[in-house]
């Protein structure tokens, strides 16, 4: 969607084609995508899905919460765990398990949908 950005929506059927993807698959990640404001739908003929934002305003770790949810390698160190586990005091993996925590969603973070368009483009023009 990012790629074909150009304030027109773009059809489920044009993007499974051109990804290679099922219409129903795509039609389930559109679900937490709306949820997350990221996309809107569009009815009609010319119907179909466009960014809320810009691309440069999105950024993958926005896309990986939406659809996958809080980035945590495991749950208890995740900011959505509803409370402290109860050995949080004593365990000695806590601190290994939110430093990777912390380089995922950094990681993630740091890339927005228009550097994925310019990284598309650029493997485009090589070949």
């Amino acid at each position: 969607m990012a790629i074909n950005q150009e304030n027109q929506p773009i059809s489920l059927n044009s993007i499974a084609e051109r990804q290679g993807l099922s219409e129903g698959y795509l039609e389930q990640l559109m679900i937490p995508l709306k949820r997350a404001g990221l996309v809107r739908s569009v009815r009609g003929a010319q119907g179909g899905y466009i960014l809320v934002k810009h691309p440069k305003d999105i950024t993958v770790g926005d896309v990986v919460r939406a659809l996958e949810g809080p980035i945590a390698p495991v749950a208890c160190v995740s900011e959505h765990y509803p409370e402290e586990c109860e050995r949080a005091d004593s365990c000695v993996t806590r601190v290994v398990w939110e430093k990777v925590r912390d380089s995922m969603a950094e990681a993630l973070d740091s890339f927005t949908l228009e550097d994925l368009v310019n990284e598309s483009l650029k493997m485009r023009a090589k070949t």
